[in-house]
């Protein structure tokens, strides 16, 4: 007689706590975008503090604006590689769920990603909006939510690796 396994082994998990995750990620992202886009005019800033504004800005490149002003086809290939880069997350996701940091990097880098999948499948471009700089240094390139998600997500990815190699 087959015995079944009363614990979970670490590498499996629910994917529901993770696509929960990832879906509050595009909540908070769409909402704050959404504002910015019926609050300001393209270009157009309001000064927070010393070192933050809110700028509204349109990115049709990748990070950091890159591939901006190639005449369009930048899009579908950056859609793409979000829709591949999502799908792929999910698959890491239903297999690695026990694992904590990992899951938790991944579904931050997935709501991220799917963020910004929606506002090229929408607008064409991704929308900006928070403005950080210092005197010496210059503005540093506008981002948003999504951005910031992905971020923190490739953050936990490498602690989790690290500590990984390690043990």
């Amino acid at each position: 007689m087959a015995t079944k396994k009363i614990f979970p082994s670490k590498s499996s998990g629910s994917l529901t706590p993770w696509l929960g995750i990832a879906a509050i990620v595009i909540l908070l992202d769409q909402i704050s975008k959404i504002t910015i886009n019926r609050t300001f005019q393209q270009g157009e800033e309001k000064v927070i503090t010393s070192f933050f504004n809110l700028v509204l800005a349109y990115n049709k490149g990748a990070a950091f604006s890159f591939l901006h002003d190639s005449g369009g086809w930048q899009r579908y290939l950056f859609t793409a590689i979000g829709i591949g880069a999502a799908g792929y997350i999910v698959l890491l996701l239903k297999k690695h769920g026990g694992q904590r940091m990992f899951a938790w990097a991944m579904s931050l880098i997935l709501g991220g990603a799917i963020g910004n999948v929606i506002d090229r499948l929408l607008y064409g471009h991704v929308v900006d909006f928070l403005d950080f700089h210092w005197d010496a240094f210059g503005h540093f390139p506008a981002f948003n939510i999504a951005d910031t998600a992905i971020c923190i997500g490739a953050g936990l990815f490498i602690l989790d690796e690290l500590r990984r190699v390690h043990r």
